[in-house]
């Protein structure tokens, strides 16, 4: 009963520090403790922990006396990590087509976001038999084919690879991934949904680092070895295409420096 009780009163804090977020406007140039207090239905004390750990998080800036509040850095990189999801998805939507048509299977588009990575498009099979994981759904980058093949080309691999789990061998794991560069595309079967094969391969922003993966999801009754190869392939060819797009996206995005 503690136990539950203690878990729901974890999700009003979030709900509340959501709250306090959501009160800041596009025009506020810093908002005080009382202005903040006749947009939310908080007390003083409680506006003042939540600001407290959302400062602690980059959440939220405070300065000057009285102090007035600002939203920090870390909504700043939420919003990168949204509209670079959003220009990429954007950009891979023929690339995603082609695989839907050429395959018949589920075809998905990912991006790191951290230690994980976010389905930011799919395209469902068709199929009566097919598997999908939806947009918005977040797994941990160290698992499944499309976040692997990530985490092969990552130049940060080594911290990643000291979150794994301790059940996991690691030297095969190191091996996995060594394949996986060699290759260029990641396999999995049945690691993450049972009967599911994935096969995925990286995309990369213009100056060559690894920002996702597109990847095809299918049931092994369908997605055999000679059928993965030819997925295989198939993804190269477009993960080329959406790198070569994305990078010309990014450059043109890109503020352009003043001159001296």
């Amino acid at each position: 009963m503690a136990e539950a009780e203690k878990s729901t009163e974890g999700v009003r804090a979030v709900d509340r520090a959501l709250d306090v977020l959501l009160a800041f406007e596009a025009d506020d140039r810093g908002l005080t403790a009382s202005e903040l207090l006749k947009r939310v239905d908080l007390s003083r004390p409680t506006l003042y922990r939540l600001l407290k750990t959302l400062e602690l998080r980059g959440f939220v800036t405070a300065t000057g006396e009285p102090q007035h509040f600002k939203l920090g850095p870390a909504v700043a990189h939420l919003a990168h990590v949204w509209n670079a999801g959003l220009d990429v998805a954007t950009s891979a939507q023929p690339m995603m087509r082609r695989l839907w048509q050429e395959t018949g299977e589920t075809v998905a588009l990912l991006i790191q976001d951290g230690s994980d990575r976010v389905c930011v498009a799919e395209l469902p099979s068709p199929q009566p038999l097919s598997f999908k994981r939806g947009v918005g759904h977040r797994e941990k980058i160290t698992l499944g084919a499309s976040g692997k093949v990530v985490l092969a080309f990552s130049t940060e691999a080594q911290r990643f690879l000291s979150e794994l789990v301790a059940e996991k061998n690691h030297a095969a794991y190191i091996q996995d991934l060594a394949h996986i560069r060699k290759v260029g595309y990641a396999v999995s079967k049945e690691e993450l949904i049972k009967g599911a094969v994935a096969v995925a391969a990286p995309f990369f922003t213009g100056g060559s680092k690894v920002l996702g993966s597109l990847a095809v999801y299918g049931p092994s009754a369908r997605v055999n070895q000679e059928k993965i190869a030819h997925i295989g392939a198939l993804l190269l060819e477009e993960c080329k295409k959406l790198s070569n797009a994305y990078g010309l996206l990014a450059s043109t995005n890109r503020p352009r420096r003043l001159s001296q």
